[in-house]
Order: C-alpha cells, then sequence, then structure tokens
C-alpha cells in the first residue's frame, strides 16, 4: 500500500517530511490540510491523529505523528534511503536525537512563537502579538547562538561536523525558513551575525535541490503576497 502523508506546506515540520521523502525517492500520496481553514481539526483527521496536528502519515495500517518520529519511521523503514540521513550506528543516532530533541524546546520554540505573533496570527483571525514576538526573538537568537557555536562543530557542512545532511539539518533548516515571510529587515536583523548558520542552510538547499524549492513554493508565494501588501500599506501612508 502507498504511504499517506498529511500535511500543510505552511508547516515546516510538513515540509521537512516531504522534502526527505522526495530526495529519497520514497512513493507517497499526499494529503493537504489547510491549518488557516481548520481542517485538521475535522472529525476524519482526528482519526489519523488525535492530537489535531501535521504532519501525519498512514502506512498500510500504521497510523504515525510527529515529524521526528515519522523521519525516523521513513529512514528505517523504506529501501534505499542513505545512512547518513539517520545513521545505523547507535552513537551517531544518538547524537543525531540529541539534536532533534533540543529542537523542539528551543529553536521550535523561539521561530514559530516569533513568526507567529510577529506576521501570521492574523490569518488565523488573531491579532499579532508586539510583546509575545519579542520574547520568542529571545529564544530564537540564543537558539541560533548554539547552531551558529555548537551544533555546527568543526570544518563539517552540516550538524554535528557532518560531511552530509541528517534529518535533523532538513528538520532545523525548515524551521528557519519560516522567517522568509517575516519583513525582511526582521529576517536580515536575526540572522545577518550568524554567518555560519546562513552557509548551513545554504549547503541544506543545495543538498535537497530541486526539492527544497518546490516544497517551499506556498511559502516563497505568501512572502511575495505579503511584501506586496506591505509596500501598498506603506505608500498608502506615505500619501496621509
Amino acid at each position: 500500500m502507498t504511504l499517506t502523508v498529511y500535511v500543510d506546506r505552511m508547516s515546516q515540520p510538513s515540509r521537512a517530511v516531504l522534502i526527505f521523502c522526495r530526495v529519497n525517492g520514497i512513493d507517497f500520496e499526499e494529503v493537504q490540510l489547510q491549518l488557516a481553514k481548520g481542517q485538521h481539526k475535522s472529525p476524519e483527521f482526528k482519526k489519523i491523529n488525535p492530537m489535531t496536528q501535521v504532519p501525519a502519515i498512514v502506512d498500510g495500517r500504521f497510523r504515525l505523528f510527529e515529524s521526528h518520529a515519522i523521519l525516523k519511521y521513513l529512514a528505517c523503514s523504506f529501501p534505499g534511503v542513505a545512512d547518513h540521513w539517520y545513521p545505523a550506528d547507535l552513537f551517531k543516532r544518538a547524537k543525531i536525537d540529541s539534536v532533534l530533541d533540543w529542537h523542539h524546546s528551543n529553536l521550535r520554540r523561539g521561530s514559530a512563537r516569533y513568526v507567529f505573533n510577529s506576521t501570521l496570527a492574523t490569518a488565523f483571525g488573531l491579532p499579532l502579538n508586539p510583546e509575545a514576538a519579542a520574547e520568542a526573538e529571545k529564544v530564537l537568537l540564543a537558539s541560533l547562538d548554539k547552531i551558529e557555536s555548537f551544533w555546527l562543530q568543526r570544518n563539517g557542512r552540516f550538524l554535528l561536523g557532518s560531511s552530509q545532511p541528517s534529518i535533523a539539518d532538513v528538520s532545523l533548516v525548515c524551521e528557519i525558513m519560516q522567517l522568509e515571510i517575516v519583513e525582511e529587515k526582521d529576517r536580515d536583523r536575526i540572522l545577518s551575525p550568524y554567518s555560519k548558520v546562513q552557509k548551513w542552510i545554504d549547503d541544506t538547499k543545495k543538498a535537497t535541490m530541486p526539492h527544497f524549492d518546490e516544497i517551499h513554493a506556498a511559502l516563497f508565494k505568501l512572502k511575495q503576497r505579503l511584501q506586496k501588501q506591505r509596500s501598498e500599506c506603506s505608500n498608502l501612508h506615505s500619501k496621509m
């Protein structure tokens, strides 16, 4: 039976799973759910994931949610997945697990909350919250500093000093890519101090092309729409 992947391409973890499947030639059916329209809360999807979050997968009779668990399952269950994504070596695998566990409590907590409270809240019918965005930015900056100073080690192009990407690289880079939709001056202010992080993002993109850009197309489209709205708003204010 074909693997079914439930996603919203505006969701960072969803994009990570889709990119991984594409890069590794995993055959799957994509079912898109729009979070902004509440489609993840339907009774039908609750049978797939009672937590009503994406991504989620169905592989035969097996159902699984949480993106990191899904990435590990896919890396271990499907033939042809290169070992560097989630190595058979127990010690290397444990190191990747440590990055993924850290991600949820640090980078994701800062980045997702910053983007939501500074930019995305209105899409869900909520007001922007500058105070919450400022607090989240502190967590985000501290996380980027840890990636720059610790997780990117030695001369390796990828996390943990590796010469090839792992599931941790694609997961964390997809998280940071959400910053594409915030105001450009804010994105530059946040990322510009971290040259190693920026190079690592570029290296991960290159290692997963052309799938990386294809899966991020919806994000880039939203970015363009928001830039146009900001420009129109700025022009209107300048005429007042």
